[in-house]
């Protein structure tokens, strides 16, 4: 698993995060009751002390994690509803028996077979011995290299925090070329590591050396229940070159640094700049041999894994490849390895004490396989056109404000504001679904076959990939489906995606009051919006090209903002021993400050002069700030607080919500005054917009 790369998408929530629905389509006819809008707000905390603990205290201090979550809150709720409408969905079209080859066939037969769990104990894994030969046949380092190459998969996932992660030896993914933005190139990206990120194995720390410990027994666990023998010797020597190949990695700093990452490479200039593998070789078994350009995003853990590939043992490498297809494929294989997989990745990694029930990975693992699909059924019962039609309403206002806060700027010069509304004006923002629906026409999906139906799936969008290769650029293409909860930017098409599943409520109902709104789905379009013209944003010009449009007068200002969003955040400290990142989480930070500003702006603008109705005691401005607030409304494990700090590129929930000490009218709103907490002289706020 490795780190961000942050030009290819910059998603607005956390891996696994949701937003809370009502089981019934968004737009009801008839109005939806509603008892309170302000719930578990806890008015004996000072908002200008800890705004987050004002918005939710009272909501914190009763809630309870399910057993089988490591957070729990407003999005995960939605998770659960969002699995329900799924699984009865699939298990609708089952029984209705889908022709043969449709994609309802193909759905309904992906979740059964996943669900049959006595078929897959018979089978042990059977499904696996193909894989598991080709390994063992492996003879020197040309047959290596030709592996390695088989397993290239474009499983990276830059919706999990917008982490660009994969435990195979190296990631692919095709995308837009930051130099010549009408052409596809593939990506390589580092890999190969089974932790979620170097610092498990890099860092002293207590915590990190007993983590390593609870690995290192995974790993022998699996290879023992694989009929392995010596497996501890075994388990020490993958960890042993994992610890070797998180060395050769760049740090998530270095990673996000999108100049450092546009390194364009040859194949004569990847056989040369890293030897040790054998390149010809790996490009044939990936499928690349005709291939000659390509994008090296971290070219030091390029050469370092190529070089470990040349100098280990081999017969260290075929533990090591064992091992991660055992584990890579574990939900797949019988019990004893579902149950080993979650004993590390669940309770040591996370901290969940009890698995998710069978039917909710089922659902997961169709979305992740036939996601479009299960997509377009998914819009044709939740997401009607008039929904549609009344976020596409909103978003336009969202961009009308962003668009009068840039003309209002003080600080940018006339010829910056011309090319940062130039490139406002070709933004393009797709809501509840894409233009096109995927053709899985050719996936091959087997009714009983639960693993061979994952591994043809991965191949699969493996090689829809390759095939966007020498094609023109697709600037409608979603990178996320619309059962997804979440959203994103893609900073180099210049595009926004919002799925179905986050436009309804409470981040949008149209019962509630439009203050609250603004303040939830507003804040996250305006978030979306404002990664265009962040610190990352701003060096790609409104075609896509890495091009910094900024005056150096205007870059620098906004620079030194930044680094008063980083210091602020830095202060921010969750465990004794571990802070949050300010620099790391810094783009979302940006977007954070400026989406809610746009946000806040467009809801003025909304009224028309006028005055907000007063609900429950709070006027307008109030219900703004908590109905922004109560969105985040999150309970985390500390084990996967902890993770995430290391981790992530975004800030764990309650931090963001302070977001709100960098907006003026959040101090006259909730009357906060010097002394408290939260409170932020006017010269010390942070404005990015």
């Amino acid at each position: 698993m490795t780190l961000v790369v942050r030009f290819i998408a910059r998603a607005f929530l956390l891996a696994g995060s949701t937003i809370a629905a009502t089981a019934a389509p968004m737009l009801a006819t008839a109005a939806a009751p509603v008892t309170a809008y302000f719930g578990g707000i806890d008015k004996s905390a000072v908002p200008g002390n800890d705004f987050f603990a004002y918005a939710n205290g009272d909501w914190l201090r009763t809630a309870q994690i399910p057993a089988d979550r490591a957070s729990y809150g407003v999005g995960e709720k939605l998770t659960e509803v969002n699995e329900q409408r799924v699984a009865d969905l699939i298990r609708e079209i089952g029984g209705a028996t889908p022709a043969d080859g449709s994609d309802a066939r193909k759905i309904a037969d992906y979740y059964v077979s996943y669900m049959d769990e006595e078929a897959i104990e018979a089978r042990g894994l059977t499904s696996l011995r193909s894989s598991m030969d080709q390994i063992t046949a492996i003879s020197d380092r040309t047959a290596l290299a030709r592996y390695l190459g088989g397993t290239l998969r474009a499983d990276v996932d830059i919706l999990n925090a917008t982490k660009l992660e994969t435990d195979h030896l190296f990631g692919l993914w095709v995308a837009q070329d930051l130099d010549e933005p009408a052409r596809y190139l593939p990506f390589l990206v580092q890999g190969g590591l089974g932790m979620p990120d170097r610092d498990y194995y890099l860092k002293d720390s207590p915590q990190m050396a007993e983590d390593r410990t609870h690995y290192q027994a995974y790993i022998a666990a699996l290879l023992k229940l694989a009929g392995e023998s010596d497996v501890d010797q075994k388990a020490a020597s993958v960890l042993a070159l994992e610890h070797q190949i998180a060395q050769a990695h760049a740090t998530r700093e270095q990673s996000e640094d999108v100049k450092a990452g546009d390194n364009h490479w040859t194949r004569e200039q990847i056989t040369s700049r890293a030897p040790g593998m054998d390149w010809a070789a790996y490009f044939a078994g990936a499928g690349l041999e005709h291939q000659s350009d390509f994008v090296v995003w971290q070219p030091a853990a390029l050469t370092g894994i190529a070089a470990l590939v040349g100098s280990e043992p081999i017969e260290t490498w075929k533990e090591y490849l064992r091992f991660h297809q055992l584990s890579h494929f574990a939900s797949f294989l019988p019990k004893a390895f579902v149950d080993e997989q979650f004993a590390f990745y669940g309770k040591v990694l996370n901290g969940t004490p009890v698995l998710r029930d069978r039917w909710k990975r089922a659902v997961a693992s169709t979305n992740n396989a036939l996601g479009e699909a299960v997509g377009k059924l998914y819009v044709e019962r939740y997401f009607p056109p008039e929904a549609k039609a009344r976020i596409e309403d909103l978003v336009r206002h969202l961009i009308a404000a962003f668009a009068a806060g840039i003309d209002e700027l003080q600080w940018m010069a006339p010829e910056t504001k011309v090319k940062a509304k130039a490139k406002l004006a070709t933004l393009k923002v797709s809501v509840g679904y894409p233009d096109h629906w995927r053709d899985y026409s050719s996936l091959d999906i087997k009714r009983g076959d639960a693993l061979g139906n994952a591994q043809r799936a991965e191949l699969f969008e493996y090689q829809r990939n390759l095939a966007k290769i020498g094609h023109p650029v697709d600037r409608s293409e979603w990178v996320m489906v619309p059962q997804e909860v979440n959203a994103v930017n893609l900073p180099a098409m210049n595009a926004l995606n919002f799925p179905a599943a986050i436009l309804q409520p409470p981040f949008f109902d149209p019962h509630q009051p439009a203050s609250i709104n603004y303040g939830s789905v507003g804040a996250v379009i305006g978030h979306e919006i404002s990664h265009s013209f962040d610190d990352e944003g701003a060096l790609f010009d409104s075609t896509g090209r890495l091009q910094n449009w900024w005056t150096e007068a205007d870059f620098a200002h906004f620079r030194a903002s930044a680094q008063q969003l980083v210091t602020e955040f830095n202060g921010y400290k969750p465990f004794p021993d571990l802070s949050i990142n300010g620099q790391q989480t810094l783009s979302e930070n940006i977007a954070d400050v400026a989406g809610l500003a746009a946000a806040f702006h467009a809801y003025r603008l909304s009224l028309n002069g006028k005055k907000a109705p007063v609900v429950e005691g709070f006027n307008g401005d109030q219900q703004f700030f908590l109905g922004f607030a109560q969105s985040w409304r999150q309970k985390t494990r500390d084990a996967r607080l902890r993770l995430q700090v290391i981790s992530d590129g975004h800030a764990p929930a309650q931090y963001r919500v302070q977001t709100v000490r960098n907006i003026d009218a959040w101090y006259d709103a909730f009357n906060v005054k010097p002394g408290q907490s939260l409170y932020l002289a006017p010269a010390e706020r942070v404005r990015m917009w």
